[in-house]
């Protein structure tokens, strides 16, 4: 019988991913630039989140947006809307982003100088957990009506993340979502995650969100 090499390509594919992250983060860091990578499943509204936290801290930091999206180009322009900088990156069929396409989008942004740049991933709560983008943090929204299961359906998400946002929290009444049970299993998977109930449409929580955002960016500065 032949030899043969058995080669574990994930492995391989993920330690490679983070030595460029790691690479990414520095870069970024050195440009005194703070990148936030956003995610979610479809529906939950990064986007509209993005909107309310834009209006936030307009006044306060310089901001840019990099909307990532398999197809369509719909969230770039609902950003370009608020004269925030903004810049559609195209996945291709994949469904998450790595560091390279994060640094080829942060490039073609031009963002050497902007206090924020916020990486909206394409809509999974799956692939977006696995890749290390080179972001300074990491941010999920869940919302309402996903119902308050996510975080044992999908722990990866929630346990890499530094923050969430419970959205959509002014139709609470008309779901069968337990606020208390779901921010309980949360902190299970991760005791020092930040959490933010919101109403992105109502505009509710959302300034104590984009309060911790800013605090976030000013002490990467330091």
């Amino acid at each position: 019988m032949n030899e043969y090499r058995v080669i574990e390509i994930k492995e391989s594919v993920f330690e490679d991913n983070n030595k460029d992250a790691a690479k990414l983060r520095k870069e970024l860091k050195d440009e005194g630039t703070f990148l936030l990578n956003l995610m979610s499943s479809p529906g939950a509204g990064k986007t509209t989140t993005l909107v309310k936290t834009i209006a936030e801290l307009k006044d306060q930091l310089n901001i840019a947006i990099m909307e990532a999206d398999i197809d369509s180009d719909v969230d770039a322009a609902t950003i370009s809307n608020t004269g925030t900088k903004v810049i559609q990156l195209h996945t291709g069929g994949m469904c998450h982003l790595d560091a390279d396409m994060t640094r080829q989008g942060i490039r073609a942004l031009d963002a050497k100088h902007t206090d924020l740049v916020v990486l909206e991933n394409v809509g999974n709560l799956v692939c977006p957990a696995e890749f290390d983008t080179g972001s300074t943090k990491n941010a999920m929204i869940l919302s309402v009506p996903e119902g308050d299961d996510k975080p044992l359906k999908y722990p990866l998400m929630f346990q890499i993340s530094d923050a969430l946002v419970i959205n959509k929290i002014d139709v609470l009444d008309y779901f069968d979502f337990d606020l208390e049970a779901c921010i309980s299993r949360v902190k299970k998977l991760n005791p020092n995650i930040k959490i933010f109930p919101v109403s992105a449409k109502t505009g509710e929580g959302i300034k104590e969100w984009a309060n911790w955002l800013l605090e976030e960016v000013n002490k990467a500065k330091n």
